[in-house]
Parts: structure tokens; C-alpha cells; sequence
């Protein structure tokens, strides 16, 4: 799975858009004050983690961008 098959796939389970943020394919605006994130670092390696009171926690890193997408969907779903 790729990012934008883990937002489609996010809709399709009913998650709400201000829970998750995913790097170039969904941001809200404005900035919800808790998240679940998925981006990739400037290293070039994927991170899944939570965003609360304006701090990024990186709970895992991830060798590529499908297991940080199954990642973060079992997080959310």
C-alpha cells in the first residue's frame, strides 16, 4: 500500500481527517492539536508517531512507504 491507498483506505474505515496527517497527500488545515503522522524523515526513511502539544513522537521507523502505510492503519483502524 502507498499513501494515497492508506488515505482511501482511512475513508473507507471512517476515520475521522483531523486524526491522522499523512506527508504530501493529507494535512488539514488548520493543524488539528493531536495527530497520528506518517512522513518521511530527511534521512529518507519512513516514521509513523503521534503529534501532541506541539511536539513530533516518532514511534517507528520504517524501511519503506508500504510498512509505514500498514503501520499507521493498524494504529488508526
Amino acid at each position: 500500500m502507498e499513501r494515497h491507498g492508506l488515505r482511501t483506505a482511512l475513508d473507507a474505515a471512517g476515520v475521522a481527517e483531523g486524526y491522522y496527517r499523512i506527508q504530501g497527500v493529507h494535512e488539514p488545515v488548520p493543524t488539528p492539536p493531536d495527530f497520528l503522522f506518517l512522513r518521511r524523515s530527511p534521512e529518507g526513511v519512513w516514521e509513523t508517531g503521534a503529534y501532541e502539544r506541539g511536539r513530533y513522537e516518532v514511534l517507528a521507523r520504517h524501511p519503506d512507504e508500504a510498512s509505514a502505510c500498514a503501520h499507521l492503519l493498524h494504529l488508526l483502524v
